[in-house]
């Protein structure tokens, strides 16, 4: 009997939202976003998106997103909160939210890096979600410092770097499934300039 003839047509990449040349998240999955603009490179993630987003944060949170900030961003209406009193809450939480299929991005803003065992419940939701819902959802873990979070499919870091009259960002990929590290410093809503990566990821 002869052996099938495997195919070498390469794989088309999975579908993904494209935020600025190379930096994108595939869909239907779960990245880690640290730094200490965390939050604001989720905002511009779920405005490329779209609506509705949802943003899920512990009660106790000390530093709540500014409606100001949001707006430069996104309309506000277009998010909505969900503010668990228990920390166990906040990834249940969001793993129902990502099997609903219901929002195209999902957020949770995380004290701390999560452990792989969640981590792997929710890109099985995310699957899930994109199966029998509206959309192919993405989730979204912030978490602070470094970040760490085990399984994720990418973790992003963004920072601060502004100039005198410009707004100005440094993004570093600092781990992808399908792609290498690299950095990049963004001008402004559109101008990305490739770093050498040794400078960025070493910050």
């Amino acid at each position: 009997m002869t052996a099938a003839i495997l195919s070498r047509r390469p794989h088309a990449p999975p579908p993904a939202l494209t935020l600025w040349g190379e930096v994108t998240l595939p869909l239907s999955r779960v990245h880690e976003i640290c730094g200490r603009a965390r939050r604001t490179l989720a905002l511009r993630i779920a405005a490329r998106a779209g609506a509705p987003v949802l943003w899920i944060a512990p009660d106790w949170c000390d530093a709540p997103l500014n409606p100001d900030g949001i707006a430069g961003i996104m309309p506000p209406r277009d998010m909505v909160f969900v503010t668990p009193r228990r920390a166990e809450d906040l990834l249940w939480a969001m793993e129902e939210a990502l099997r609903a299929g219901a929002a195209p991005v999902v957020v949770a803003d995380l004290p701390e890096p999560p452990p792989l065992t969640p981590v792997r419940r929710l890109h099985l939701a995310a699957e899930a979600g994109t199966g029998h819902g509206l959309c192919r959802p993405l989730g979204l873990l912030l978490t602070p410092g470094e970040g760490g979070a085990p399984g994720v499919e990418t973790r992003f870091r963004m920072e601060p770097d502004h100039a005198p009259g410009a707004d100005r960002w440094q993004i570093a990929r600092l781990r992808a499934r399908m792609a290498p590290p690299r950095a990049w410093t963004l001008e402004g809503e559109e101008t990305l300039h490739p770093l050498p990566s040794s400078v960025a990821l070493s910050q």
